[in-house]
């Protein structure tokens, strides 16, 4: 005779301490939840209505200008440190844990049009339209001394932008012209130009550190090797760029900001036409910053409002905007991922979350767990239609979403008058035209 015995073991099922939660048998088996998707539906919809709910992006705002904030820096080595500078010529040090200014020095007169931090933290630079560039200790001066920049270097020309390089002691300006200055030297390495009478904006590729670019006054993007003499080769776009920024994961790319009201993300390896055209702002949009992951980039914007898109998407996954927010000038992303800062024309500057909905400090273990498993959720069911739109829905300001509306029709009508002149002419003689190779003008090597 067979005798068969259970054999439990408690591990299964018995706490470790009182203080546990009680310990349930799970049976996974697919044909004995039949239910499973429908019940796993309404709780993605549940976490993406809370999702909306929790949506609070806006965390601080650091006054204390008085003037409109004209740039800012982040420090290379410490996320806490944070720098802006002003139209009045100020610059102030930012702690961001406590909130506070720590430091103003009056740095320039005028405009301080760019401020850069050196890549081992130690120092950073400013410029100024007062054709100066100034070199400044981190650490502030003791009881009685004087605030006095380490360097000043006077040039010929006011300069409109500053980066430095990401290894070595060397640095970027611009403005008539793109000079490659050494730190040791008064006067520049190497000088760029390209029958450009003036540069808005010069930027180090973080990958390939020896590449830079530029945004020009005559709708161009030029690209430089500090290694050559000459200019690499330039992107003529039919209107003018105002900033770019190299997408610090992938080597080739950058993106930039347009006064066409989008912005276009490039290879540099072939600039006759862009990867992507990210659409949704409806004025010019004046900066922009890649997240530290290269997956994401905030653009700021002439609208009053801030947007993040995703690398490769044409619209925005998120817009923030407050009503005292007027245009906004700079825009930086934090190096943790975590936070993003605008400063704006209203002499603020703004903190906010980089994910609205996320819950910050320390997340309990089974909270983590939630969070993960909602997140899953809402990934699986993201096309549905309901779902969808409870989660790309946000509330603009009336006169945004009344201009959004306006340029739709506008461009339907232009698409309308485009196929109708092509339905009624030659075969051929109408080419249809993509919507990324409608902006680039022509590339010259």
């Amino acid at each position: 005779m067979k005798v068969k015995l259970l054999s439990r073991n408690p591990d299964d099922y018995v706490r470790e301490t009182k203080l546990d939660i009680q310990r349930v048998p799970r049976n996974y088996d697919p044909t004995l939840h039949p239910f499973e998707v429908s019940r796993e539906y309404t709780r993605a919809l549940n976490a993406t209505k809370l999702e909306r709910v929790f949506a609070k992006p806006f965390l601080a705002s650091l006054d204390g200008h008085r003037d409109g904030v004209n740039c800012m820096a982040k420090h290379t080595k410490s996320l806490s440190t944070f720098f802006s500078g002003s139209c009045d010529g100020e610059v102030k040090v930012w702690d961001l844990t406590k909130q506070e200014c720590v430091r103003t020095l009056q740095a320039h007169e005028g405009f301080v049009r760019g401020m850069v931090v050196r890549y081992c933290g130690t120092s950073f630079f400013t410029v100024g339209d007062d054709k100066t560039i100034k070199q400044w200790k981190m650490e502030a001066p003791g009881y009685g001394e004087e605030e006095e920049p380490l360097n000043t270097i006077l040039g010929k020309t006011v300069f409109t932008g500053l980066d430095h390089h990401q290894k070595e002691g060397v640095f970027a300006t611009c403005g008539q012209q793109v000079d490659i200055w050494d730190e040791q030297r008064s006067s520049p390495v190497r000088s760029f130009t390209w029958g450009v009478d003036s540069f808005s904006s010069v930027r180090f590729n973080p990958v390939e550190t020896e590449l830079l670019a530029s945004c020009a006054s005559d709708r161009s993007i030029v690209l430089y090797d500090m290694r050559e003499s000459a200019p690499l080769k330039k992107v003529i776009m039919t209107m003018r760029s105002n900033t770019l920024c190299w997408n610090p994961m992938e080597a080739y790319y950058f993106t930039c900001s347009n006064e066409d009201y989008n912005l276009y993300t490039y290879d540099m390896r072939h600039l006759d036409r862009p990867i992507t055209v990210h659409m949704d702002h409806v004025s010019a949009v004046l900066d922009l910053d890649y997240s530290p992951t290269g997956k994401e980039f905030v653009s700021a914007s002439f609208d009053k409002t801030i947007r993040i898109f995703p690398k490769d998407g044409g619209h925005s996954r998120e817009v923030y905007h407050t009503k005292r927010m007027q245009h906004v000038i700079c825009i930086k992303w934090s190096a943790d991922n975590k936070y993003i800062l605008s400063g704006s024309d209203e002499m603020n500057i703004r903190l906010w979350k980089a994910n609205a909905a996320e819950k910050l400090g320390v997340l309990g273990p089974r909270e983590r767990e939630a969070t993960n498993y909602s997140q899953k959720l809402k990934e699986k069911f993201q096309h549905h239609p309901q779902i969808r739109r409870i989660a790309h829905h946000r509330h603009l300001p009336k006169n945004i979403y009344h201009q959004t509306k306006e340029l739709r029709i506008m461009k339907e009508a232009r698409r309308r008058k485009e196929r109708n002149v092509r339905k009624h002419s030659r075969p051929g003689a109408v080419p249809v035209v993509s919507e990324k190779e409608k902006h680039v003008v022509t590339v010259l090597k």
